[in-house]
């Protein structure tokens, strides 16, 4: 053999290690950041009061119902009620405000800026979003 082609190999090897060792640490850093993803909750009562819990755990495939069943589990967390279940579960009551029906005020439900179109029991949160419930007449007023 050569020196050149030896030189060649030589590069070539640490070109393929280099590279293997680039992708194992691309994965790892995928898995820190999949495991340390987080979601936030904010429950806004409509009467000048408010609760925020941070830093709840964010998984592949999470709804809205599952942030807020992490958040009941926190210090100085929530309770709530429902009806139904999957597409047709409908929020009842917040840490005992229930919903006054038809014109009056009811919760609604925002993921960051957008007002949900979907159940909460079905609608998909990705990591660091913001899980909004807020106490009032009609979306946004």
């Amino acid at each position: 053999m050569t020196r050149s082609s030896c030189n060649r190999l030589t590069r070539r090897a640490a070109a393929i290690l280099l590279g293997a060792v680039l992708l194992i640490a691309t994965a790892a850093g995928d898995r820190a950041q999949a495991q340390s993803a987080t979601v936030r909750l904010v429950i806004d009562y409509g009467d000048g009061a408010s609760k925020t819990i941070t830093g709840l755990l964010w998984a592949k495939g999470s709804t809205v119902l599952d942030v807020m069943n992490a958040a009941k589990s926190r210090p100085h967390g929530i309770t709530f009620s429902y009806t139904g279940s999957g597409v047709s579960a409908f929020l009842t009551r917040i840490d005992g405000v229930a919903n006054e029906g038809g014109s009056k005020k009811n919760w609604q439900l925002w993921v960051n800026t957008s007002y949900a179109d979907k159940s909460f029991a079905v609608y998909e949160v990705q990591p660091s979003d913001v899980v909004f419930w807020r106490f009032a007449m009609q979306e946004g007023k």
